[in-house]
Protein backbone atom coordinates (compact mmCIF):
# COMPACT_ATOMS: atom_id res chain seq x y z
CA UNK A 1 0.00 0.00 0.00
CA UNK A 2 2.78 2.32 1.11
CA UNK A 3 4.62 1.66 -2.46
CA UNK A 4 1.31 2.55 -4.28
CA UNK A 5 0.70 5.84 -2.38
CA UNK A 6 4.25 6.73 -3.18
CA UNK A 7 3.84 5.79 -6.72
CA UNK A 8 0.98 7.83 -6.77
CA UNK A 9 2.25 10.44 -5.10
CA UNK A 10 5.71 11.13 -8.02
CA UNK A 11 3.16 10.71 -11.14
CA UNK A 12 1.09 13.75 -9.36
CA UNK A 13 4.40 15.70 -8.43
CA UNK A 14 5.11 14.97 -12.53
CA UNK A 15 2.04 16.07 -13.78
CA UNK A 16 2.06 18.78 -11.30
CA UNK A 17 5.18 19.79 -12.38
CA UNK A 18 4.72 19.64 -16.58
CA UNK A 19 1.45 21.67 -16.46
CA UNK A 20 3.11 24.19 -14.15
CA UNK A 21 6.04 24.24 -16.40
CA UNK A 22 4.09 25.57 -19.18
CA UNK A 23 1.01 27.40 -17.55
CA UNK A 24 0.06 30.67 -18.74
CA UNK A 25 -0.35 32.79 -15.81
CA UNK A 26 -2.93 34.82 -17.59
CA UNK A 27 -5.78 31.75 -17.60
CA UNK A 28 -8.68 32.89 -15.50
CA UNK A 29 -9.19 31.01 -12.34
CA UNK A 30 -13.05 30.81 -13.73
CA UNK A 31 -11.85 28.06 -15.62
CA UNK A 32 -11.47 25.52 -13.19
CA UNK A 33 -14.14 27.01 -11.32
CA UNK A 34 -16.78 25.56 -13.68
CA UNK A 35 -16.97 21.51 -12.68
CA UNK A 36 -15.80 20.68 -15.77
CA UNK A 37 -14.30 16.98 -15.21
CA UNK A 38 -10.65 16.68 -17.02
CA UNK A 39 -9.50 13.72 -18.61
CA UNK A 40 -5.44 14.43 -17.53
CA UNK A 41 -4.23 11.29 -19.87
CA UNK A 42 -5.88 13.49 -23.01
CA UNK A 43 -4.49 16.48 -21.61
CA UNK A 44 -0.95 14.82 -21.12
CA UNK A 45 -1.02 13.98 -24.27
CA UNK A 46 -1.68 17.12 -25.67
CA UNK A 47 1.66 18.44 -23.89
CA UNK A 48 3.50 15.95 -24.97
CA UNK A 49 2.25 16.80 -28.84
CA UNK A 50 2.64 20.49 -27.66
CA UNK A 51 6.31 19.59 -26.52
CA UNK A 52 7.13 18.03 -29.52
CA UNK A 53 6.19 20.68 -31.32
CA UNK A 54 3.45 19.28 -32.63
CA UNK A 55 0.63 22.37 -33.45
CA UNK A 56 -2.34 22.14 -31.04
CA UNK A 57 -5.85 22.90 -32.73
CA UNK A 58 -8.32 26.00 -31.32
CA UNK A 59 -10.22 23.62 -29.62
CA UNK A 60 -7.11 21.31 -27.98
CA UNK A 61 -4.84 24.81 -26.76
CA UNK A 62 -8.12 25.68 -24.96
CA UNK A 63 -8.89 22.16 -23.29
CA UNK A 64 -4.94 22.26 -22.67
CA UNK A 65 -5.36 25.75 -20.71
CA UNK A 66 -8.51 24.36 -19.02
CA UNK A 67 -6.66 21.18 -17.75
CA UNK A 68 -4.11 23.21 -16.50
CA UNK A 69 -6.25 26.04 -14.52
CA UNK A 70 -8.27 22.96 -13.46
CA UNK A 71 -5.02 21.09 -12.00
CA UNK A 72 -3.58 24.38 -10.30
CA UNK A 73 -7.29 24.53 -8.36
CA UNK A 74 -7.20 21.27 -6.94
CA UNK A 75 -8.37 18.64 -9.83
CA UNK A 76 -6.80 15.47 -9.57
CA UNK A 77 -5.71 12.47 -11.95
CA UNK A 78 -8.24 9.63 -11.54
CA UNK A 79 -6.35 6.88 -9.85
CA UNK A 80 -5.26 4.22 -12.59
CA UNK A 81 -3.93 1.69 -9.87
CA UNK A 82 -7.31 0.96 -8.42
CA UNK A 83 -9.92 0.87 -11.87
CA UNK A 84 -13.44 0.25 -10.64
CA UNK A 85 -14.60 -3.37 -10.28
CA UNK A 86 -15.06 -5.40 -14.14
CA UNK A 87 -18.38 -4.80 -15.81
CA UNK A 88 -17.04 -2.50 -18.86
CA UNK A 89 -18.55 -4.08 -21.79
CA UNK A 90 -15.93 -1.94 -24.02
CA UNK A 91 -13.40 1.07 -23.14
CA UNK A 92 -14.13 2.73 -26.79
CA UNK A 93 -10.05 2.22 -27.93
CA UNK A 94 -9.25 1.75 -30.97
CA UNK A 95 -7.20 -1.61 -31.91
CA UNK A 96 -4.06 -1.06 -32.52
CA UNK A 97 -4.77 -3.08 -35.74
CA UNK A 98 -7.60 -0.21 -36.81
CA UNK A 99 -5.29 3.03 -35.86
CA UNK A 100 -4.45 4.76 -38.73
CA UNK A 101 -0.96 6.99 -38.84
CA UNK A 102 -2.88 9.92 -37.81
CA UNK A 103 -4.78 8.82 -35.06
CA UNK A 104 -3.04 8.90 -31.54
CA UNK A 105 -3.21 7.09 -28.26
CA UNK A 106 -0.78 8.66 -25.64
CA UNK A 107 1.10 10.10 -28.00
CA UNK A 108 1.77 6.79 -30.20
CA UNK A 109 -0.01 6.50 -33.77
CA UNK A 110 -1.27 3.04 -35.13
CA UNK A 111 -0.42 0.17 -36.85
CA UNK A 112 1.39 -2.86 -35.47
CA UNK A 113 4.43 -1.21 -36.77
CA UNK A 114 3.74 2.03 -36.76
CA UNK A 115 2.47 4.64 -39.14
CA UNK A 116 -0.70 3.09 -39.49
CA UNK A 117 1.05 -0.29 -40.97
CA UNK A 118 0.02 -3.65 -39.89
CA UNK A 119 2.87 -5.31 -41.71
CA UNK A 120 6.58 -5.08 -41.90
CA UNK A 121 8.82 -3.10 -43.74
CA UNK A 122 10.56 -5.04 -46.28
CA UNK A 123 13.73 -4.85 -45.12
CA UNK A 124 12.37 -6.52 -41.78
CA UNK A 125 10.07 -8.87 -43.53
CA UNK A 126 13.09 -10.04 -45.46
CA UNK A 127 15.40 -10.79 -42.44
CA UNK A 128 12.37 -12.50 -40.88
CA UNK A 129 11.98 -14.70 -44.22
CA UNK A 130 16.05 -15.48 -43.98
CA UNK A 131 16.00 -16.24 -40.23
CA UNK A 132 12.41 -18.89 -41.01
CA UNK A 133 14.64 -20.09 -44.04
CA UNK A 134 16.64 -21.81 -40.92
CA UNK A 135 14.02 -23.26 -39.12
CA UNK A 136 13.91 -27.00 -40.21
CA UNK A 137 13.73 -30.15 -38.46
CA UNK A 138 16.91 -31.00 -36.16
CA UNK A 139 18.16 -33.78 -34.41
CA UNK A 140 18.58 -33.51 -30.34
CA UNK A 141 22.56 -32.12 -31.27
CA UNK A 142 20.68 -29.39 -33.45
CA UNK A 143 21.60 -30.93 -36.37
CA UNK A 144 19.82 -30.91 -39.78
CA UNK A 145 17.57 -34.19 -39.75
CA UNK A 146 14.39 -35.39 -42.05
CA UNK A 147 13.15 -36.98 -38.89
CA UNK A 148 14.01 -34.43 -36.52
CA UNK A 149 11.85 -31.85 -34.65
CA UNK A 150 10.74 -28.09 -35.07
CA UNK A 151 9.95 -26.95 -31.46
CA UNK A 152 7.77 -24.36 -31.06
CA UNK A 153 7.41 -23.01 -27.87
CA UNK A 154 5.51 -20.32 -25.51
CA UNK A 155 6.54 -18.04 -22.89
CA UNK A 156 4.55 -16.50 -20.58
CA UNK A 157 2.14 -15.67 -17.90
CA UNK A 158 -1.39 -17.82 -16.76
CA UNK A 159 -3.65 -16.80 -19.50
CA UNK A 160 -0.69 -18.13 -22.08
CA UNK A 161 -0.65 -20.83 -20.88
CA UNK A 162 -4.65 -21.27 -20.36
CA UNK A 163 -4.64 -20.07 -24.55
CA UNK A 164 -1.33 -22.16 -25.59
CA UNK A 165 -2.13 -25.31 -24.02
CA UNK A 166 -5.83 -25.78 -25.66
CA UNK A 167 -3.94 -24.30 -28.84
CA UNK A 168 -1.57 -27.31 -28.74
CA UNK A 169 -4.85 -29.59 -28.17
CA UNK A 170 -6.59 -27.98 -30.91
CA UNK A 171 -2.82 -27.94 -33.60
CA UNK A 172 -1.77 -31.43 -32.71
CA UNK A 173 -5.34 -32.71 -33.83
CA UNK A 174 -5.46 -30.48 -37.22
CA UNK A 175 -4.48 -32.42 -40.20
CA UNK A 176 -3.08 -29.30 -41.89
CA UNK A 177 0.02 -29.30 -39.08
CA UNK A 178 2.96 -30.91 -40.18
CA UNK A 179 4.11 -34.24 -37.55
CA UNK A 180 7.42 -32.42 -37.22
CA UNK A 181 6.45 -29.70 -35.67
CA UNK A 182 6.35 -30.01 -31.31
CA UNK A 183 4.43 -27.85 -29.52
CA UNK A 184 5.40 -27.50 -26.22
CA UNK A 185 3.51 -25.07 -23.49
CA UNK A 186 6.26 -23.42 -21.62
CA UNK A 187 4.26 -20.56 -20.11
CA UNK A 188 3.43 -20.84 -16.53
CA UNK A 189 0.56 -19.61 -13.84
CA UNK A 190 1.75 -16.66 -12.14
CA UNK A 191 4.45 -16.24 -14.16
CA UNK A 192 4.38 -13.09 -16.06
CA UNK A 193 7.77 -11.06 -17.20
CA UNK A 194 9.24 -9.75 -14.64
CA UNK A 195 9.59 -13.39 -13.30
CA UNK A 196 11.72 -14.76 -16.23
CA UNK A 197 14.11 -11.71 -16.03
CA UNK A 198 16.59 -13.94 -14.40
CA UNK A 199 17.97 -16.42 -16.52
CA UNK A 200 18.12 -18.93 -13.32
CA UNK A 201 14.82 -17.97 -12.53
CA UNK A 202 12.21 -20.94 -11.69
CA UNK A 203 10.20 -20.25 -14.83
CA UNK A 204 13.40 -21.62 -16.85
CA UNK A 205 13.73 -24.82 -14.47
CA UNK A 206 10.14 -25.41 -15.58
CA UNK A 207 10.68 -24.74 -19.11
CA UNK A 208 13.16 -27.29 -19.27
CA UNK A 209 11.41 -30.07 -17.06
CA UNK A 210 8.32 -29.70 -19.43
CA UNK A 211 10.95 -29.57 -22.84
CA UNK A 212 12.62 -33.13 -21.47
CA UNK A 213 9.09 -34.15 -20.46
CA UNK A 214 8.18 -33.46 -24.19
CA UNK A 215 11.78 -35.59 -25.45
CA UNK A 216 13.17 -31.92 -26.99
CA UNK A 217 16.65 -30.54 -26.67
CA UNK A 218 17.02 -27.02 -26.25
CA UNK A 219 18.85 -27.24 -30.03
CA UNK A 220 16.02 -28.42 -31.40
CA UNK A 221 13.55 -25.11 -30.12
CA UNK A 222 13.37 -22.91 -33.10
CA UNK A 223 10.63 -20.84 -32.84
CA UNK A 224 8.53 -18.92 -30.13
CA UNK A 225 5.87 -17.25 -29.03
CA UNK A 226 5.77 -14.75 -26.37
CA UNK A 227 2.47 -12.69 -24.68
CA UNK A 228 3.59 -9.56 -22.98
CA UNK A 229 2.29 -8.93 -19.49
CA UNK A 230 3.23 -8.22 -16.09
CA UNK A 231 1.90 -8.36 -12.70
CA UNK A 232 -0.41 -5.30 -11.20
CA UNK A 233 0.94 -2.64 -13.66
CA UNK A 234 1.14 0.77 -12.58
CA UNK A 235 0.93 4.29 -13.80
CA UNK A 236 0.77 5.73 -17.40
CA UNK A 237 2.02 4.10 -20.45
CA UNK A 238 5.49 5.38 -20.23
CA UNK A 239 5.71 3.73 -16.93
CA UNK A 240 4.45 0.50 -16.83
CA UNK A 241 5.20 0.38 -20.43
CA UNK A 242 8.64 0.69 -20.67
CA UNK A 243 8.89 -1.76 -17.86
CA UNK A 244 7.12 -4.29 -19.55
CA UNK A 245 9.32 -3.59 -22.18
CA UNK A 246 12.70 -3.94 -20.32
CA UNK A 247 11.41 -6.86 -18.78
CA UNK A 248 11.01 -8.72 -21.95
CA UNK A 249 14.13 -7.51 -23.20
CA UNK A 250 15.52 -9.74 -20.49
CA UNK A 251 13.45 -12.30 -21.67
CA UNK A 252 14.25 -12.53 -25.57
CA UNK A 253 17.81 -12.34 -24.44
CA UNK A 254 17.38 -15.37 -22.44
CA UNK A 255 15.90 -17.10 -24.80
CA UNK A 256 17.99 -16.74 -27.14
CA UNK A 257 21.14 -17.59 -24.90
CA UNK A 258 19.26 -20.76 -23.79
CA UNK A 259 17.65 -21.84 -27.10
CA UNK A 260 20.58 -21.14 -29.51
CA UNK A 261 18.82 -22.00 -32.89
CA UNK A 262 15.68 -19.77 -31.66
CA UNK A 263 15.22 -17.80 -34.93
CA UNK A 264 12.16 -16.21 -34.61
CA UNK A 265 9.90 -14.77 -31.73
CA UNK A 266 6.25 -13.99 -32.08
CA UNK A 267 5.12 -11.51 -30.18
CA UNK A 268 1.33 -10.70 -28.52
CA UNK A 269 -0.36 -8.23 -26.17
CA UNK A 270 -2.92 -9.30 -23.71
CA UNK A 271 -6.86 -10.08 -24.17
CA UNK A 272 -9.28 -7.54 -23.78
CA UNK A 273 -9.45 -6.97 -19.75
CA UNK A 274 -12.44 -4.49 -19.30
CA UNK A 275 -14.26 -7.25 -17.12
CA UNK A 276 -11.60 -7.16 -15.19
CA UNK A 277 -11.92 -7.69 -10.72
CA UNK A 278 -9.57 -7.01 -9.48
CA UNK A 279 -5.88 -4.95 -10.07
CA UNK A 280 -4.26 -8.05 -11.87
CA UNK A 281 -3.72 -6.52 -15.59
CA UNK A 282 -7.13 -4.69 -16.02
CA UNK A 283 -7.46 -1.98 -18.46
CA UNK A 284 -6.00 0.47 -19.56
CA UNK A 285 -3.15 -2.23 -19.21
CA UNK A 286 -4.19 -4.98 -21.28
CA UNK A 287 -4.31 -2.76 -24.34
CA UNK A 288 -1.36 -0.47 -23.41
CA UNK A 289 0.95 -4.03 -23.60
CA UNK A 290 0.94 -4.00 -27.45
CA UNK A 291 2.97 -0.73 -27.58
CA UNK A 292 5.88 -2.26 -25.33
CA UNK A 293 5.70 -4.89 -28.11
CA UNK A 294 5.77 -2.64 -30.46
CA UNK A 295 8.73 -0.94 -29.42
CA UNK A 296 10.92 -3.43 -29.00
CA UNK A 297 10.06 -4.58 -32.66
CA UNK A 298 10.85 -1.05 -33.86
CA UNK A 299 13.79 -0.93 -32.15
CA UNK A 300 14.95 -4.06 -33.46
CA UNK A 301 14.39 -2.35 -37.03
CA UNK A 302 16.22 0.30 -36.58
CA UNK A 303 19.03 -1.73 -36.00
CA UNK A 304 19.29 -1.26 -31.81
CA UNK A 305 21.96 -3.65 -30.74
CA UNK A 306 20.31 -4.70 -28.05
CA UNK A 307 18.25 -6.69 -30.53
CA UNK A 308 21.18 -8.02 -32.97
CA UNK A 309 19.88 -11.30 -34.67
CA UNK A 310 22.75 -11.71 -37.05
CA UNK A 311 26.83 -11.36 -37.20
CA UNK A 312 28.88 -14.10 -35.64
CA UNK A 313 27.31 -13.55 -31.76
CA UNK A 314 23.07 -12.72 -32.43
CA UNK A 315 21.61 -11.63 -28.92
CA UNK A 316 17.95 -12.05 -29.97
CA UNK A 317 16.09 -13.88 -32.68
CA UNK A 318 14.07 -11.81 -35.17
CA UNK A 319 11.08 -10.44 -33.83
CA UNK A 320 7.65 -10.22 -35.72
CA UNK A 321 4.06 -9.56 -34.02
CA UNK A 322 2.19 -12.99 -33.54
CA UNK A 323 -1.58 -12.45 -34.01
CA UNK A 324 -2.81 -9.72 -32.23
CA UNK A 325 -5.83 -10.39 -29.55
CA UNK A 326 -7.21 -7.50 -28.26
CA UNK A 327 -10.59 -6.33 -29.43
CA UNK A 328 -12.74 -3.69 -27.87
CA UNK A 329 -14.71 -5.84 -25.59
CA UNK A 330 -18.44 -6.90 -27.54
CA UNK A 331 -17.40 -4.16 -30.37
CA UNK A 332 -16.82 -6.47 -33.00
CA UNK A 333 -13.63 -5.91 -34.42
CA UNK A 334 -13.32 -4.58 -38.33
CA UNK A 335 -11.28 -7.22 -39.80
CA UNK A 336 -12.55 -10.09 -38.42
CA UNK A 337 -15.59 -9.30 -35.95
CA UNK A 338 -13.43 -10.49 -33.02
CA UNK A 339 -15.20 -9.47 -29.46
CA UNK A 340 -15.32 -10.49 -25.97
CA UNK A 341 -18.30 -11.19 -24.02
CA UNK A 342 -18.51 -11.64 -20.29
CA UNK A 343 -18.89 -15.01 -20.92
CA UNK A 344 -15.39 -15.72 -22.40
CA UNK A 345 -13.75 -15.13 -19.66
CA UNK A 346 -13.57 -16.34 -16.22
CA UNK A 347 -14.72 -14.92 -13.15
CA UNK A 348 -12.01 -12.58 -12.33
CA UNK A 349 -12.69 -11.16 -15.55
CA UNK A 350 -8.89 -11.42 -16.12
CA UNK A 351 -8.34 -15.10 -17.17
CA UNK A 352 -10.07 -16.69 -20.19
CA UNK A 353 -13.05 -18.82 -19.45
CA UNK A 354 -12.78 -22.33 -21.50
CA UNK A 355 -14.50 -20.55 -24.27
CA UNK A 356 -12.08 -17.83 -24.35
CA UNK A 357 -9.57 -20.03 -24.42
CA UNK A 358 -10.77 -21.75 -27.20
CA UNK A 359 -11.09 -18.09 -28.63
CA UNK A 360 -7.74 -17.58 -28.78
CA UNK A 361 -6.57 -20.64 -29.27
CA UNK A 362 -7.91 -20.49 -32.90
CA UNK A 363 -6.50 -17.37 -33.20
CA UNK A 364 -3.17 -18.78 -32.91
CA UNK A 365 -3.91 -21.87 -35.05
CA UNK A 366 -5.58 -19.37 -38.03
CA UNK A 367 -1.88 -16.87 -37.80
CA UNK A 368 0.07 -20.45 -37.66
CA UNK A 369 -1.57 -21.91 -40.94
CA UNK A 370 -2.29 -18.73 -42.88
CA UNK A 371 0.26 -15.77 -41.85
CA UNK A 372 2.96 -16.27 -44.64
CA UNK A 373 5.70 -15.48 -41.61
CA UNK A 374 4.80 -18.47 -40.13
CA UNK A 375 2.67 -21.27 -42.20
CA UNK A 376 6.34 -22.51 -44.27
CA UNK A 377 7.41 -24.09 -41.51
CA UNK A 378 3.92 -24.82 -39.23
CA UNK A 379 1.91 -26.38 -42.20
CA UNK A 380 3.04 -29.85 -43.78
CA UNK A 381 5.01 -29.18 -46.65
CA UNK A 382 2.55 -31.80 -48.88
CA UNK A 383 -0.16 -28.95 -47.66
CA UNK A 384 2.12 -25.85 -47.79
CA UNK A 385 2.30 -23.26 -50.47
CA UNK A 386 6.19 -21.43 -51.11
CA UNK A 387 6.61 -19.08 -48.44
CA UNK A 388 4.88 -15.75 -49.98
CA UNK A 389 6.76 -12.59 -50.07
CA UNK A 390 4.19 -10.32 -49.02
CA UNK A 391 4.66 -9.36 -44.89
CA UNK A 392 2.99 -11.17 -42.36
CA UNK A 393 -0.59 -9.98 -41.64
CA UNK A 394 -1.91 -10.34 -38.17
Amino acid sequence: MKSASTALLILLALSVSLLLAQANPAVPAKLAETGEKIDFDKARALLQKQSKGGTLTADEAAYLERAKAARRAGQQPAERNNPPAGGKEKMNFKPLTEMSADDRYQGEDGGLYGAGKNTPPDEHRKAAEAALALVQPRDRAGEPAKDGRIAFISISMSNATQEFSKFKEIADADKGKSDLVAIVDCAQGGQAMAEWVDPAAGPWTEAERRLAAAGISDKQVQVAWIKLANKGPRGTLAEHGHKLEKDTLAVIHNAKSKFPNLQVVYLSSRIYGGYSTGALNPEPYAYESAFAARWLIQRQIKGDKELAFNGDKPIAPVLIWGPYLWADGVTPRKADGLVYERSDLAADGTHPSQAGREKVAKLILDFCKTAPLAKGWFVAKEKCVTLASSPITS
